[in-house]
């Protein structure tokens, strides 16, 4: 079983963006980008996307004469023709490598094509189990996508360890019944149970 400080557990659950690698490049530039366009304020709409599904966002951002469907395919283009930056966390590569292909998933707000294009970009292995934004109905903070994993792993939520970034993912991880490891410096010491800058 997987060990993470000592302790056991069935399987380890990863964010994408920010826990396995560093997109931040690409996402600040695009989003910056549609922002301006629309004249919404770039630090405040940074300030809230973190781990959220990018309909979510556009939804949340968007007057009423913009079309958010449209507004989403052109942030999810731009994203998918960027990968300047696009690198892994340092460490995560070895980590990754000592796991079996049912001992982890990952479980990212991003799309399934624009997963794919930053984990090759950042050279790491496409995980047997990858949740992505067309999997749920419902993304970060609900429980829905690593609850999901958990199963589609065969294993209970409760047995799990989630790596998150951000505070939705937090929540998400926590609604879900999982164990968390907060890695950065988006979420407060006390929203979890460890927090980390790296795994090694």
């Amino acid at each position: 079983m997987p060990l993470f400080r000592n302790q056991s557990y069935a399987a380890f659950l990863f964010d994408m963006d920010g826990t396995l690698l560093d997109s931040s490049a690409v996402v600040n530039r695009v989003w910056r980008s549609w922002a301006e366009r629309h004249g919404i304020d770039p630090p405040v709409l940074l300030a809230a996307m973190h781990g959220v599904r990018a309909e979510d966002t556009v939804r949340r951002f968007a007057g009423p004469t913009l079309d958010v469907a449209a507004e989403t395919e052109w942030i999810h283009q731009a994203e998918l023709h960027d990968v300047d930056g696009v690198i892994g966390l340092e460490g995560i590569s070895a980590f990754i490598e000592r796991l079996r292909a049912d001992e982890w998933a990952v479980v990212t707000s991003a799309t399934l094509a624009l997963a794919t294009v930053r984990m090759r970009a950042a050279k790491l292995p496409i995980p047997r189990v990858f949740i992505t934004a067309e999997d749920v109905s419902r993304g970060k903070p609900d429980p829905e996508g690593f609850l999901l994993a958990a199963q589609q792993l065969g294993v209970r939520i409760e047995h799990c360890l989630v790596f998150e970034d951000s505070p939705a993912g937090v929540k998400a991880a926590k609604a879900a019944g999982a164990n968390v490891a907060i890695v950065g410096g988006h979420v407060p010491d006390n929203e979890g149970n460890f927090s980390l800058m790296h795994y090694l």
